[in-house]
This record gives C-alpha cells, sequence and structure tokens, in this order.
C-alpha cells in the first residue's frame, strides 16, 4: 500500500473507531484545554505516550503507546493532553516514536534514523509499552501529519521531540494549521535565555523543562528567567525533591502560570509521588501535589488521575 493509501485508510479507521464520549465526561477537544491553560484553577490530565494502559472502567483493553488506538481511547474518555514523540527516519519523515530504535514496541529492529518511512510501515507495533513478549496489534507507526490530523478537534497534542528537529517539527505543526492544537516543550537552565519568544519557539505555544543541575538547582530563578520575555503556556518540572517545589511554585502562582509534572513510574518529585503510589491513594500524590502548587500531570494512569479529578473534594479558597 502506499503512502498517501495507507494515510488515507489510517485517518478513516481513526473516525470510524473512536469511541463516544460517555455521557457527562469533560468538554472535548483541543480549544477549551488550551483555554484552562490560561486558567490558575483546576486540574489538567496530560496521557503519557497516549491512553496505552487499560481504562477497565470505559471499556478498554491496551493501546500500543503512541498509537492512532491510543489516541483514540484519550479522545473517549476525556483526557485533556496526549503527549506523543517525533522522530526523524533517513528520508526524512516525521514520525510518531520515543525509542531511538523500534526494537522494543515493533516486531522489527533497527535505528528509527537509520530507516526510511516505508520500511517502518511494514512494521507492527506491540501492545502496550512493548517489548518482546508483548503481543502485536494491527496498529502501525504513523507519520506526525497523521497523528495532528487524528487529533484534529478531539484533543491536544503535548511534542516531545527526541532529536534535534525542533524547525522541521515546528514547520511541520504550522503546514497543518496546528499552531493552537499543540504545545512543544525544550529544556532550560539557569543560563538559558527566555525561550518562548526566540525562534522557532516563538511560533507554537511553548513551555519550558526546567533543568535540575546537581539535583539541587534553583528553579525559581529558572521560571523567572524563562518569564523574563514572551510567556510560556507553563512550566515542566524535573526529577526534584519535594523541599525545591515551594519556591518555585510561588513563583507560579505569582505569574498564573501552570505548572506540570511527571507522576508516571516512581514519579518526578522524590518521596512516594508515583503512579503506582497514587492508584492506592490519589490523594497522597495527585491531591498533595495539587495543593502545593501543581495543576497538570502527565501520568500512564489518566483514567484513574481523571476519576480522582471528579471525585476529590473541592479546594477551599
Amino acid at each position: 500500500m502506499g503512502d498517501r493509501s495507507y494515510r488515507t485508510a489510517a485517518l478513516i479507521a481513526a473516525a470510524l473507531l473512536l469511541p463516544r464520549a460517555a455521557p457527562g465526561a469533560p468538554p472535548q477537544g483541543p480549544a477549551p484545554v488550551r483555554a484552562r491553560f490560561a486558567e490558575p484553577e483546576g486540574v489538567i490530565v496530560v496521557a503519557h505516550r497516549g491512553c496505552h494502559n487499560p481504562a477497565p472502567r470505559h471499556g478498554f483493553g491496551p493501546a500500543p503507546e503512541n498509537s492512532l488506538r491510543a489516541l483514540e481511547h484519550c479522545a473517549a474518555m476525556g483526557v485533556d493532553v496526549m503527549e506523543t514523540d517525533v522522530l526523524r527516519t533517513a528520508d526524512g519523515q516525521l514520525v510518531i516514536m520515543h525509542d531511538e530504535t523500534v526494537d522494543r514496541t515493533t516486531d522489527g529492529t533497527g535505528r528509527v534514523a537509520a530507516m526510511r518511512l516505508a520500511e517502518l510501515r511494514a512494521l507492527r507495533l506491540r501492545e502496550n509499552l512493548g517489548g518482546a513478549d508483548a503481543p502485536l496489534t494491527d496498529q502501525r507507526i504513523v507519520t506526525l501529519d497523521e497523528m495532528l490530523a487524528a487529533a484534529r478537534g478531539r484533543i491536544l497534542l503535548n511534542l516531545d521531540i527526541k532529536a534535534a528537529i525542533y524547525p522541521e517539527v515546528i514547520d511541520a505543526v504550522v503546514r497543518a494549521g496546528a499552531q493552537d492544537r499543540v504545545f512543544i516543550k525544550t529544556e532550560a537552565g539557569i543560563e538559558t535565555p527566555a525561550l518562548a519568544g526566540l525562534t522557532p519557539y516563538d511560533r507554537v505555544p511553548f513551555m519550558p523543562i526546567l533543568l535540575n543541575a546537581g539535583g539541587r538547582a534553583d528553579l525559581a530563578a529558572i521560571l523567572t528567567r524563562q518569564l523574563a520575555g514572551k510567556p510560556p503556556i507553563g512550566a515542566e518540572l524535573p526529577r526534584m525533591q519535594l523541599d525545591q517545589l515551594a519556591p518555585v511554585a510561588a513563583v507560579a502562582r505569582r505569574r498564573g502560570l501552570r505548572l506540570m509534572v511527571n507522576t508516571l513510574g516512581e514519579g518526578f518529585v522524590a518521596g512516594g509521588f508515583g503512579d503506582l503510589d497514587a492508584l492506592r491513594d490519589p490523594a497522597s500524590v495527585w491531591g498533595r501535589l495539587a495543593a502545593a502548587g501543581v495543576t497538570v500531570f502527565q501520568t500512564d494512569e489518566p483514567e484513574a488521575l481523571l476519576r480522582w479529578r471528579v471525585d476529590r473534594p473541592a479546594t477551599p479558597h
């Protein structure tokens, strides 16, 4: 099947297979979520590499990470943002893939940067996070253009760019007219100038990832420097100690800026702030972090985070 035929078939399948949101689900689509980034209250749910884990309350089994099916599950569940990864092939095509190689997530082997798009098209994605024992699925590697088209009107995309291809990715976003449907991130340290207003980041919504050099960086100072120019839509926190949170949260609170943190795995805030802890006691993880000033959570357990967001007590003012 040629690339154009494959692209058409993939997008038709995405439209036909997308489950409908349950009654009472939160508003779906990128526009209301982008608007909420400018508001100080409420939790925003970001699904890490899409909704790949089973979601039994919605009747979903696992989906391959970074796949159209993972996007379909997220959109149907009412997830706010799908985080997904971008690499470049040997023939200059931008594809949705996390690892430098296809070994973990597909039935093939080799480096993405050394393979042509047609070679990648022939591979099948493995279930969930992959691995040699993970079952193969009918899902295939898709291009950035296809992911942008499939997400249109359904979900905001957080594009995690895995190589020095920021201009190419941003050009693709602009060509697709998707500037208001994505956000881009890159790392920023204490010497890094305010990036949101610099080329090429000024063309799309931008979020700096604060670097925690040596494990004890002055994150508040780094964020303050990033806020000196065009404001970003938020800031992502690095792996850090809990006592580093209060100063940077104070800066974000004063500027009305949202902070994002990863709770996947053991969590990026040390001391029991990971997804497994949250599944046992969501208030002790998502609740404590939200009370401390974090309101955007990137997680591998979006269904559980969505349920906690609905069930949690109202925050007193």
